[in-house]
């Protein structure tokens, strides 16, 4: 296996031909029907979302190489959740799934080393986590420290897809640079540390930037352009895939987009309202994967 976690990952999409990832939200209220129950408790929840996740991954795996489990769904059900945030982890990784946890954690020092240990670590941990660039430098080495030593990949939020972003990520110095393209460049220099870059010329740290702000992504790869860009906002936050393709390089490289509840939950839309759940997530996935693979290779 490569050492080197963006070559690993450039790799797995090559394999499965389109740069994708499905998100794994799991939220008990919108699970399919026979899957609920109004009087179910925390535990049958649980089970219910077990199942779920379960089916997703089996579905998915054939079409997509990345999947990206966001932590905060598992966290509502405190430790029980937790452990099967790490379960479903582990699953999809026996499946040959790249998996990105995505818990964007951000802290400064000794805490955010204790971080890196808890959700990156060692081989029961995600392959990738999405982290807060937002506390500075010493909030991120101890990530790629983990990161360079057991060949895992990080990605700074830099530019990110909800609609207040601009609120905090325009703010300007005096010079006139806006805040995240600070963070962009700082995330580019820390790219660069020693057992980061791999073979293809990408580094294991990088960036967060939403698909919502295609301009300025195409911005960012110029400042950023051996980061690896995770690219949400495909999907129900309302970008299309040539909004994504503008995060990729002038070979149709360099990028994941991300769509979670435009597949996971296909089955409550049109037009894959009327087959089966399971259909209708498969089908959602393959058109989601098509789209991306027709929009970044042509």
């Amino acid at each position: 296996m490569n050492d080197n976690f963006a070559d690993r990952l450039l790799e797995a999409i090559e394999e499965k031909g389109s740069p994708v990832c499905v998100g794994i939200d799991p939220s008990y209220e919108r699970l399919p029907d026979d899957l609920r129950s109004d009087s179910a408790s925390p535990d049958q929840q649980l089970s219910a979302i077990r199942q779920f996740c379960q089916t997703v991954l089996e579905i998915v795996a054939g079409i997509v190489p990345v999947v990206k489990p966001q932590s905060a769904y598992f966290e509502v059900y405190r430790g029980k959740g937790v452990s099967l945030y790490y379960e479903t982890v582990r699953l999809a990784k026996d499946m040959g799934l790249v998996v990105i946890g995505d818990t964007k954690r951000g802290d400064i020092g000794s805490t955010a080393e204790a971080y890196a240990k808890a959700h990156l670590a060692g081989p029961d941990t995600p392959d990738a986590l999405t982290v807060n660039g937002y506390l500075g430098t010493d909030g991120i080495d101890p990530f790629c420290e983990v990161a360079a030593r057991d060949g895992k990949g990080v990605f700074v939020l830099v530019r990110t897809s909800n609609q207040s972003a601009s609120q905090t990520q325009d703010f300007s110095d005096a010079a006139g640079q806006k805040f995240y393209q600070h963070i962009a460049r700082q995330t580019a220099s820390l790219g660069d540390n020693e057992g980061l870059l791999g073979q293809r010329g990408f580094s294991s740290l990088g960036a967060v930037v939403g698909a919502t702000y295609p301009q300025e992504a195409a911005e960012l790869r110029e400042i950023m352009p051996r980061q690896l860009f995770l690219v949400p906002g495909y999907g129900a936050q309302g970008a299309g895939a040539e909004d994504c393709a503008a995060a990729f390089d002038s070979n149709g490289a360099g990028a994941i987009v991300n769509a979670s509840r435009s597949v996971i939950y296909a089955y409550q839309r049109e037009p894959y309202g009327r087959l089966g759940w399971e259909e209708a997530i498969e089908a959602s996935a393959r058109d989601f994967a098509d789209d991306i693979q027709k929009a970044v290779l042509g």
